[in-house]
């Protein structure tokens, strides 16, 4: 099995919704914010490869949008064409894309405009989702429905290309998922086995190094509470287990292993995904 870090971009987030009640004081510490404050955040895809079978997990926030709706985000940097590139693929390459979840920054690039409607991005690709989400994305309650754009993901089921996934169950050998309820219902969080270790893509359940104390949770969460309560519970599995923590949107760091530091779990050696 091999794994490749993919940027589908960086782009500007407001810095109190990405930490919630924690005080600018402290998170400014961790990340510089502009004179909006706003933050830049990596949309971080991984690439698994193992034997035919090319998974990608997750893809950024795509091109279809307005140029109104892009700056809001200021989106930089590669895209996720160019990185593919980079690693000599296409997307006729790609036999799989998981979707952690269908907020725009995550199913972004899974669509494509084409003529006066959309398609799938990946022609050759199997799509993966879960059906709990899917039907809650479909039907957004209002504080989610920004965060729900039917473009990035409604052409997928109409053209019959995803399949749902449910907890421990598994994409292609070596990857199962786990779902998690604190940021909206049934995110997909992918656990990939690899030299006997438990390699985990965060998503939103941690989006960065800075969100390891149990209190930094983002404004965007639907439900914090619970947030708190899955991540205390995943964080002493994570250390006992020694598992890796590949992260989705720091733009600075890719991804750690773990130790039980003073105040709780915190991150230990900081990694590159090319050392996995």
């Amino acid at each position: 099995m091999e794994l490749r870090s993919l940027t589908a971009g960086l782009f500007k987030l407001d810095g109190g919704a990405m930490f919630g009640v924690v005080p600018k004081t402290l998170w400014s510490r961790h990340i510089e914010a502009d004179a909006n404050n706003r933050c830049v955040w990596a949309m971080r895809s991984l690439l698994v490869s193992q034997g035919d079978r090319v998974m990608l997990i997750d893809t950024g926030l795509g091109d279809k949008q307005d140029e109104r709706f892009f700056s809001h985000f200021e989106p930089h940097g590669p895209s996720l064409d160019e990185e593919l590139k980079a690693a000599g693929l296409g997307r006729e390459d790609i036999t799989d894309v998981l979707l952690t979840h269908l907020h725009f920054d995550h199913c972004g690039g899974a669509v494509e405009r084409h003529g006066e409607g959309y398609r799938a991005a990946f022609p050759k690709a199997q799509y993966w989702s879960n059906k709990a989400h899917w039907d809650w994305a479909i039907t957004p309650n209002p504080r989610e429905k920004g965060s729900f754009l039917q473009e990035n993901f409604a052409p997928l089921a109409a053209d019959d290309r995803v399949r749902f996934l449910e907890e421990g169950e598994s994409p292609m050998p070596g990857v199962t998922v786990r779902c998690f309820f604190g940021h909206t219902e049934a995110q997909l969080v992918p656990i990939i086995e690899k030299n006997g270790r438990k390699i985990v893509f965060l998503a939103d359940l941690q989006p960065s190094v800075a969100h390891f104390p149990l209190p930094w949770v983002m404004g965007y969460d639907l439900r914090p509470l619970q947030t708190i309560a899955e991540r205390e519970t995943f964080l002493q599995e994570s250390l006992a287990g020694d598992y890796i923590y590949v992260f989705e949107h720091d733009a600075q760091n890719e991804a750690c292993t773990l130790k039980r530091g003073r105040k709780g779990v915190e991150a230990d050696r900081l990694l590159r995904i090319s050392e996995l």
